[in-house]
């Protein structure tokens, strides 16, 4: 998911720092039997974009996990989340996914 991210900033031109680009990310296993099971994955990302691309940044984050092989490779099977922590000129947003995509 975070280079799908990246790609979808870079291919909407947003000037975000490459350097500043972070993300955290943390799993949640359960045992199932004698082996474990990756239950849940949360992405927590960092970023910073000037203030006329908020928007078009809105927009990547909300759908870029459509666009992650990855994400859609499993997402049936493991709860994924994100949000992100987004530098805005001044200012500091936080954006979350709206959907919910707890397994079934």
């Amino acid at each position: 998911m975070y280079g799908t991210l990246r790609g979808a900033l870079a291919g909407r031109k947003i000037a975000f720092d490459r350097d500043g680009y972070a993300a955290t990310v943390e799993g949640r296993i359960v045992g199932v039997g004698k082996t474990i099971r990756i239950k849940s994955i949360h992405m927590q990302y960092e970023l910073a974009v000037p203030a006329e691309s908020r928007e078009a940044t809105e927009r990547a984050l909300a759908l870029h996990p459509q666009g992650c092989p990855a994400h859609q490779s499993v997402k049936n099977a493991i709860a994924i989340t994100w949000d992100a922590s987004v530098r805005v000129g001044d200012q500091i947003i936080t954006v979350r996914e709206e959907a919910d995509n707890t397994p079934a």
